[in-house]
């Protein structure tokens, strides 16, 4: 079986080549797009990752075997763009209803949906919706997409050991009050979180 390397550098002179990754990571990338903006607009995600991937293409570090850190870091910054879209247009929408202007039906389904998905992320544990946005990324990178601490670094562009320090000031933010338990980051952050936000959040 070809590396995801050997995948991307076939794909530079032959663009369909480039399918096999996407079989290869889309359930990934939904899933994690999925647990952020929920099922309505992971799809949309999804299709723009892998389209920025196909343009960056060239752009990939060979020296690693799998594109799986490198796809969820562009699927992070495609969430952060995404979410800024969804406020602008959320509050371009409460301006106009505001102003008494005429809003279709589909303008209020849409803006129902966005409320929806914005409703799901609110429903976070407080714990987890206090911690600094950088923390907040490296914990979903870290437990919704599988990825080691290498990976997380790679797909975030920080040293590894940024990594850690977040992870372990997650740990102590996310403990019990007085609890000294060494439980898996990754547990708390499956369990703890799909209880908050259910699976399809």
């Amino acid at each position: 079986m070809s590396t995801d390397a050997e995948i991307i550098r076939r794909s530079i002179e032959s663009p369909a080549a480039f399918a096999e990754l996407f079989e290869r990571h889309a359930r990934v990338i939904g899933a994690f797009a999925a647990r952020r903006v929920g099922s309505h607009a992971a799809e949309d995600v999804l299709s723009e990752t892998m389209l920025v991937a196909f343009r960056r293409r060239r752009d990939f570090d060979a020296t690693w075997e799998s594109a799986k850190p490198w796809l969820l870091g562009i699927a992070s910054r495609v969430i952060k763009k995404h979410h800024a879209q969804e406020a602008t247009q959320w509050r371009s929408f409460e301006a106009s209803a505001g102003r008494g202007d005429h809003v279709s039906d589909g303008a209020i389904d849409a803006a129902g949906a966005r409320a929806d998905a914005s409703a799901a992320v609110r429903a976070l544990a407080p714990r987890i919706a206090a911690l600094a946005a950088r923390d907040r990324e490296t914990l979903l990178l870290y437990a919704w997409g599988d990825l080691t601490y290498e990976e997380v670094a790679v797909a975030m562009g920080v040293p590894v050991g940024t990594v850690r320090s977040r992870l372990n000031r997650v740990r102590r933010k996310l403990a019990p009050p007085g609890s000294h338990s060494s439980a898996r980051l990754t547990w708390i952050a499956k369990e703890e979180l799909d209880g908050h936000l259910g699976t399809s959040a």
